[in-house]
């Protein structure tokens, strides 16, 4: 589950404004239900001010009150289309463990799905083209020690982002 972008400031305004429990607070903000309880009596968190997620998008009114009436219901972040969409493309930065991790990916996506072009392959796993020919040629320097993995499980694409490129292939 994503937190809220300021979760203590987040907390102090759930507290002081909504009939909310402890609990789903701490639940949603990513904290401890003691330490919610610890903002709510003033021993913690008293100079920070509170941020409304209704205002920055976070959460909706409608989220609220029915969270207020239920109190075993937990809140969900409201996701917007954009935010949605900009989601599924994934990371633009790589760390270097899923860097080296491409290749197996590469590898799986040539086996598996062999109708997809070198572009989709480059455009999904965010390679470059000549690592991509070197797999699919079987010159890749490296080629004996990568062991195909499949890029959704690496977390290098989505499972629609994938399924979507092979549909795209296939016509």
């Amino acid at each position: 589950m994503t937190l809220p972008l300021m979760p203590k400031a987040t907390a102090v305004w759930l507290v002081e404004n909504t009939g909310l429990t402890f609990k789903q607070i701490g639940e949603f903000c990513g904290m401890h239900a003691l330490e919610v309880q610890a903002i709510a009596d003033g021993d913690v968190a008293g100079h920070i001010m509170g941020q409304d997620p209704v205002a920055t998008g976070q959460l909706t009114a409608e989220e609220i009150k029915r969270c207020e009436a239920d109190e075993n219901a937990c809140l969900t972040m409201a996701v917007h289309p954009e935010i949605e969409k900009l989601l599924s493309k994934g990371a633009k930065f790589l760390s270097t463990s899923k860097r080296m991790v491409r290749p197996a990916a590469i590898l799986w996506l040539v086996k598996n799905h062999p109708e997809l072009s070198n572009r989709q392959i480059i455009k999904l796993v965010r390679s470059t083209k000549p690592t991509v020919v070197s797999i699919r040629e079987r010159t890749h320097k490296n080629l004996n020690q990568i062991q195909a993995q499949n890029p959704v499980t690496l977390g290098l694409c989505t499972e629609a982002d994938l399924n979507a490129a092979v549909a795209l292939a296939k016509k």
